[in-house]
This record gives C-alpha cells, sequence and structure tokens, in this order.
C-alpha cells in the first residue's frame, strides 16, 4: 500500500540523474525491485526503468494495478512493449533531449577511430615518442559515410557529417521525403558504396545481427564500423572475426551485445575504440531525460497525455488525450 495517498512506483535499475531520486520521492512512494513483494506488487501503479533492466512479462504480470512505465532513455528495448499494451499499460521514453548529446559523440567516437586517438594518447603516456613518431592514421578525408537509421539523432549525426564535407547515406525500411541523401533499402548494397558505417537504430527482435558477417565483408578492408545503437545491432563474433582478420580497418563501439562485460577479444585488439555506453552521458543530458521521465508521470497522474509515447503506445495515449 502506498502512503499518504502516493502512488507506489518501482524504480527498476539505477537512473544516472542525482536530481531524479528527490523528485520521485516528492510525488510517490518509491520501492525497489529487492523490496517488491507479493503485498505491495499489488499497488504498485507506476514503474521507472532504465539502465537496460528488463521490464518483462513476468515483471507485469506481478503488478496488475501498473498504469505507467517512464523509461530513462529513448531505447525501451528492455521493456516488453506488447506486453504492456495487452495490460492496457502506457509505456513513455525520453526521445528529443538528447539527440544533439549523442550527436556529439557519435562524430567524437568516428574521429578517434578514424585518427587512432586514444593509441596516440597512450603512445605519448608510454614514453614511446622520443623512439619516433606515432605512425600515420586514416583520414575522413575522401570517405564516404551510411548510417543504418535516420531518425532524429541519425539527422543530428548527418548534419555534423555535412559540416566536414562528408557524403552521407542512409539505410531504413522506409524512404524519407524531407532529406537529399540517398537512400538504400538494402544493406548488404549500402555497405559496398561506404566506406563508414555508423549504427543508430533501435535494438530489438527487428534490427538483431542486422550488421553481420556479409554487411561487414561488402564494408571492406578500409571500413570503419561505429556503434552507438545497441549491442545487439551488431553481430560481435562476426565484428571480432572481422576485426582479426582485416576484414574491416577498425571499430568504434560504445554499446556492446552483453554490457557492461566487454569481450577480452575486443579488448585486447588495436584497431578498435571502446567506451563505456556514454553517448548521453553528460549531467546537462541526464537532467534533462530525469525532468521528461517525470513530465510524463505528472501528466498522466494528472490526467493529462503523456509527453513522448512509445510508438507502439500511440493509440493508448490517444485515448487519454480523446
Amino acid at each position: 500500500m502506498s502512503d499518504a495517498g502516493r502512488p507506489l512506483l518501482l524504480q527498476n535499475g539505477k537512473i544516472s540523474d542525482p536530481a531524479l531520486a528527490p523528485a520521485l520521492a516528492e510525488r510517490f512512494e518509491v520501492i525497489f525491485p529487492d523490496g517488491l513483494t507479493d503485498e505491495n506488487a499489488a499497488h504498485v501503479r507506476a514503474i521507472v526503468s532504465g539502465g537496460g533492466h528488463k521490464v518483462d512479462e513476468a515483471l507485469l504480470a506481478r503488478l496488475p494495478a501498473l498504469e505507467i512505465i517512464s523509461n530513462f532513455g529513448v531505447g525501451y528495448d528492455s521493456v516488453n512493449v506488447p506486453a504492456a499494451v495487452a495490460r492496457n499499460v502506457i509505456v513513455t521514453h525520453t526521445p528529443g533531449v538528447l539527440d544533439e548529446e549523442v550527436a556529439d559523440l557519435t562524430l567524437a567516437l568516428l574521429l578517434a577511430t578514424v585518427r587512432q586517438l586514444p593509441q596516440a594518447d597512450r603512445y605519448v603516456r608510454e614514453g614511446r615518442w622520443p623512439s619516433g613518431p606515432f605512425p600515420l592514421t586514416s583520414s575522413l578525408r575522401g570517405r564516404t559515410v551510411g548510417l543504418i537509421g535516420l531518425g532524429r539523432i541519425g539527422l543530428a549525426i548527418a548534419r555534423r557529417l555535412e559540416a566536414f564535407g562528408t557524403p552521407v547515406l542512409y539505410h531504413s525500411r522506409n524512404a524519407r521525403s524531407d532529406v537529399a541523401y540517398r537512400h538504400y533499402p538494402d544493406l548488404v548494397e549500402m555497405a559496398r558504396a561506404a566506406d563508414i558505417l555508423v549504427c543508430i537504430v533501435p535494438g530489438g527482435a527487428q534490427t538483431r545481427h542486422l550488421v553481420n558477417a556479409p554487411v561487414l565483408e561488402a564494408l571492406g578492408g578500409q571500413g570503419i564500423l561505429i556503434n552507438v545503437a545497441r549491442g545487439s545491432v551488431v553481430d560481435e563474433a562476426a565484428l571480432i572475426a572481422a576485426l582479426r582478420a582485416g576484414v574491416i580497418h577498425a571499430a568504434g563501439l560504445d554499446v556492446f551485445e552483453q554490457e557492461p562485460n566487454v569481450p577480452q577479444a575486443l579488448r585486447d585488439l588495436e584497431n578498435v575504440v571502446l567506451l563505456p555506453h556514454v553517448g548521453s552521458g553528460t549531467f546537462a543530458t541526464r537532467a534533462a531525460m530525469g525532468r521528461l521521465v517525470v513530465e510524463n508521470l505528472d501528466a498522466w497522474f494528472a490526467g493529462h497525455p503523456v509527453l513522448t509515447p512509445v510508438p507502439e503506445c500511440a493509440q493508448l495515449a490517444a485515448r487519454r488525450a480523446g
């Protein structure tokens, strides 16, 4: 049961916005998974989820009073949305507020991978410079970038690439009518036409291992893969094999299949730049994400339409709006 008339909320996972916890505590009685019992589960009306912690059908089945899942992040593949919709539970996420930050990080990761900046940093730190100059690296000049996905973040990345004078292609299920970039319905065909692939699509079953051995082979020996989407989008075993054998030149990865566990095989490779899933990891952006999480909850419990429902919940959101 909730106290003082406040709804009971389950916080599923650690959230990296320090302001979110007090904001939730003001509005809800907050419990965590280790405090969930059969008795209080019957009264949970909201979930805040993040950090890849799963909201699966088994958890949903324990929460008969659940009304809303407010996801901390634009990606929501850790939430079983069809099961939530079947129970008339609305799911929200945090698009828009992190687009520019993730796009910035993507370009930073791309440049770090092309110009081998982490390797150059180690070269200086290890005192190797007096023995000779750092080896020459690849260049962004003359390269074409293929974006796997052209949503909000993909467009922000494309705008930055234009400023670098870099041609942009894109692959998606449907072509956009509002851009001049060439659309490739076939990913292997785009990989052949591009020098660099950037993954920026949602995770989930539909995109699992979208980048596989045939795509990497089509990208070729001078090709570079950048993944700032979800680790599941790339067949990690195929990528490791391609990096080892020189099937592609290099990779820059912010996400992995089994986070936070990164395969030793990847960590041992010199032609890969590894980041610990920090695409939106700034104080300002995480605070904006936290505010949107709370704003969605506030709207729901005030009887208003939520601000940012996931697409699969459009009909549920429309009912509230009507």
